[in-house]
């Protein structure tokens, strides 16, 4: 049974441990805790901490990289995004598939453990299970103006089944955005949820002031790009309110949703949010890149709301690095606890995607899914260090 001692261990659960140590056994943790031993292997002067939870990603956009400016709005970033993706049309072209994989792998080089990702195609399944990456993948639907929205839904769950899912790789239905997704399917989608008590959702809500406007007014640039693509309706009546409001009345949100990016959300929405258990995710980079603004980080923690943290596409940032999005974050948000940050990179982004139970900290009966981080000497607060902007040489997996 592999003993590691280090510097420093950070169960998540509990607070830190200095000079502590971690048993493993057939994968697991056995055991966890401090004071002076001599057996084991010493990892000098690291800290150990479950690897991180990129909760918010599109890995077949990973093609993407550098082909996407900045943006000061986000409609200018979706535009020049929906453009470059009209040269891809297959999902299987190579370039796409290579991306993708190759992210996977850098999201490992730097500590992450267990993704979310949302693909319009499934084409990241298989590629995720061959990696062995533990993952929700939510299969996104769009449909402003939707026929037979049940059937929709239906076709997406056979699309699911026959996705070669399986092991660590989970795969359930998901709606896009309040502008890309008509009520009728925002209910489907939430019917199919509710029959699969396993499944999770995720959607992009109260991102841009655009979208702000179109739930409240039906005006803007959402409705201009809904004609311009052919998708739009006259059936469709503004719910006025904001977007949290409407998909909470719509009867969509609940524990078992993630609402990724958020940054529009006023005091009112966050506490709707707290008391519906929903976890929001933020994703700080992204948001800067594509113009939507700077997430009110502090404002959901204030609010008692659950937060994890996605790093987005690699369409508006540079990697996929979690450690980068919390020293983000940190920027954002300087009066939060650092613990509470690194609580949200792990056990609570684990618990949003339905993998708490065997990861995000480290706990006897947990997966061993172990990093190790290398500290300067002289370091004294050891979570604030980690919110410093870690990079992939300073980081290393443990292995039983």
């Amino acid at each position: 049974m592999p003993i590691f001692r280090a510097a420093w261990v950070l169960p998540i659960a509990a607070p830190p441990i200095r000079h502590g140590w971690v048993s493993v056994e057939h994968r697991t943790v056995a055991g966890v805790g401090g004071g002076a031993r001599r057996d084991g292997v010493d990892l000098g002067h690291v800290v150990v901490l479950p690897a991180l939870v990129n909760a918010h990603t599109h890995l077949e956009l990973s093609y993407l990289r550098g082909a996407v400016p900045p943006a000061e709005r986000f409609l200018d970033w979706i535009r020049e995004v929906m453009a470059v993706r009209r040269r891809y049309p297959d999902p299987h072209d190579p370039a796409i598939l290579e991306a993708a994989r190759a992210a996977i792998g850098d999201a490992r080089a730097s500590g992450t453990g267990v993704i979310g990702d949302i693909s319009n195609t499934l084409v990241t399944v298989p590629l995720l299970r061959d990696a062995g990456a533990p993952a929700r993948v939510f299969y996104e639907l769009l449909g402003f103006g939707a026929d037979d929205p049940a059937g929709r839904v239906r076709q997406a769950r056979a699309a699911v089944e026959g996705a070669g899912a399986g092991g660590d790789v989970r795969v359930g239905l998901a709606p896009h955005a309040p502008y890309s997704v008509s009520p009728g399917l925002f209910a489907a989608i939430r019917a199919d949820l509710d029959a699969h008590p396993e499944d999770r959702s995720a959607v992009h809500l109260a991102e841009s002031p655009d979208e702000v406007e179109f739930v409240e007014r039906g005006t803007g640039g959402w409705r201009e790009l809904l004609h311009e693509v052919g998708a739009w309706t006259d059936a469709w009546t503004p719910p006025g309110g904001s977007p949290v409001t409407y998909l909470a009345e719509l009867g969509f949100l609940d524990a078992r949703v993630l609402v990724v990016h958020g940054v529009q959300c006023t005091a009112d929405d966050l506490g709707r949010l707290k008391r519906l258990g929903t976890t929001v995710v933020s994703c700080p980079r992204s948001n800067r890149y594509v113009g939507v603004g700077e997430a009110p980080i502090e404002a959901f923690y204030a609010a008692g709301v659950t937060v994890a943290f996605g790093t987005d596409s690699l369409a508006s940032v540079a990697d996929v690095n979690v450690f980068a999005e919390l020293a983000a974050a940190r920027r954002l948000a300087p009066r939060v606890p650092a613990r509470d940050l690194l609580r949200s990179a792990t056990l609570d982004g684990a618990r949003a995607l339905g993998f708490g139970t065997r990861f995000g900290s480290i706990e006897e009966g947990k997966q061993a899914a172990l990093i190790a981080v290398r500290v300067p000497e002289g370091i004294g607060d050891v979570e604030e260090y980690l919110l410093s902007g870690i990079e992939p040489a300073a980081i290393a997996w443990l292995e039983e």
